[in-house]
């Protein structure tokens, strides 16, 4: 098929629709009092800022977000940090918690059922091309590149994908595809995940992107909710069927993703368990970082909360306040202690004589003087005791806290109550 030349970018007529309800249990404790895109992420994020940010600098400029599990973090959030976009330079952000609109004894069933329940509120701004995101993963992208291959190609499904080694994509939804990229078979979870015909060793995983005409995915919306023995979901039903009756593609991430350097890695993590969350932030503490946060480029934008400068106090011998290669948010006190390796988000207050090596504290924590914390993930505004020691010695740790099989123990309030219960 000919390529065709765009007067306009394509994100203008695309409206990016985000599925956010997701809890993501497998963070554990961090999910229990908000959704996985609400976990914050890289100092002063939130996991579901990338996936806005790469709608944003692309150029959509009409997104939706739906949400489900306790979102009221996740809601605030996006009410402080997303309410910039203007109807009346045709943009639009809307906020569709599950409310029941099809069905008084139905919530979202499935991520397709996220989509069908508020298709008039998609129609109501009649955007010629829908762009299906999952709000939970980290990574750069502009969506322009995939929009302009799904129109060049005739796709009527475009499904974005990344590469990865074979033994480590079993766990995942691989497009099985020919020499053209198109799409041949869909397999959850395989075994014996199918090779790219180009690389062998390599399988191309579904990063839950999907573009479509609106028209079209609005008939298939309406065939899906028709079928009793359907799940409501895009992975498990939606993209199956079109890979048999339709013409889906895959598009490479490769081709997409965007990373101020050549040499730089092809970044996409999905930080669902506590392991993948704490080294993905920790990455970031890396002299050259394969995700780059401070690219002005392509920013990541999220709530900018007002706070004083980070500081740092005290510079005694024993009792000197210091951070090396970490990341350390505005509202932060550093007050003679030591802090490597580390991310400190807002508002962390670190006392004399701690010592903060490998961790990852989110807001508002107050960490005990004396206290060493190596290899940890501190829940938002845990108060640390003074001379705690977590990290140091491992049947103890597992003892007192969440401690997963690669040594990195999660803090919460409830937990520390329970030392003195």
């Amino acid at each position: 098929m000919a390529k065709v030349t765009f007067s306009t970018p394509i994100s203008r007529t695309t409206m990016a629709y985000v599925l956010a309800g997701g809890r993501g249990s497998r963070l554990m404790e961090l999910t229990d009092r908000r959704a996985k895109p609400a976990v914050f992420f890289g100092g002063k994020s939130r996991i579901i800022d990338f996936t806005l940010s790469n709608a944003l600098n692309s150029g959509i400029r009409r997104i939706a977000v739906a949400t489900q599990y306790k979102a009221h973090s996740l809601i605030r959030h996006l009410q402080r940090g997303w309410n910039f976009l203007r109807p009346e330079r045709n943009e639009s952000f809307d906020i569709l918690p599950a409310s029941q609109r099809v069905s008084e004894h139905q919530w979202y069933a499935g991520t397709a059922d996220a989509v069908y329940q508020n298709i008039d509120i998609i129609d109501s701004y009649a955007p010629e091309y829908i762009l299906v995101l999952a709000g939970d993963h980290v990574y750069k992208m502009d969506y322009e590149r995939m929009l302009v291959q799904h129109v060049n190609s005739g796709a009527d499904v475009t499904v974005a994908c990344v590469e990865m080694p074979v033994a480590e994509a079993k766990g995942l939804g691989i497009m099985h595809v020919d020499a053209t990229d198109r799409i041949i078979d869909f397999v959850e979870k395989p075994e014996v995940p199918p090779e790219m015909p180009d690389r062998p060793g390599f399988a191309l995983a579904s990063m839950g992107i999907y573009a479509f005409r609106r028209d079209f995915l609005h008939e298939q919306l309406n065939r899906d909710a028709a079928d009793p023995t359907s799940a409501r979901d895009f992975g498990r039903d939606l993209i199956p069927y079109l890979v048999k009756h339709a013409k889906a593609q895959a598009h490479r991430f490769t081709n997409s993703c965007v990373h101020n350097r050549d040499e730089a890695d092809v970044y996409w993590r999905d930080v669902g368990t506590i392991d993948a969350y704490w080294e993905a932030n920790r990455d970031l503490t890396d002299v050259v970082p394969s995700l780059d946060i401070f690219d002005r480029d392509w920013p990541i934008w999220s709530y900018a909360e007002i706070t004083p400068p980070a500081k740092f106090v005290f510079d005694e011998v024993t009792r000197r306040g210091i951070g090396i290669s970490s990341l350390v948010s505005g509202g932060c006190i550093v007050s003679g202690a030591t802090v490597r390796r580390s991310l400190l988000f807002t508002g962390v207050h670190v006392h004399s004589f701690g010592e903060i090596e490998n961790a990852v504290i989110l807001p508002e924590v107050d960490v005990g003087r004396g206290a060493r914390l190596r290899n940890v993930v501190v829940d938002k505004g845990v108060r640390i005791p003074e001379g705690l020691v977590v990290g140091e010695d491992p049947t103890l740790d597992a003892a007192r806290f969440r401690r997963t099989a690669r040594g990195i123990s999660l803090i919460t309030q409830p937990m520390i109550d329970q030392l003195n219960a």
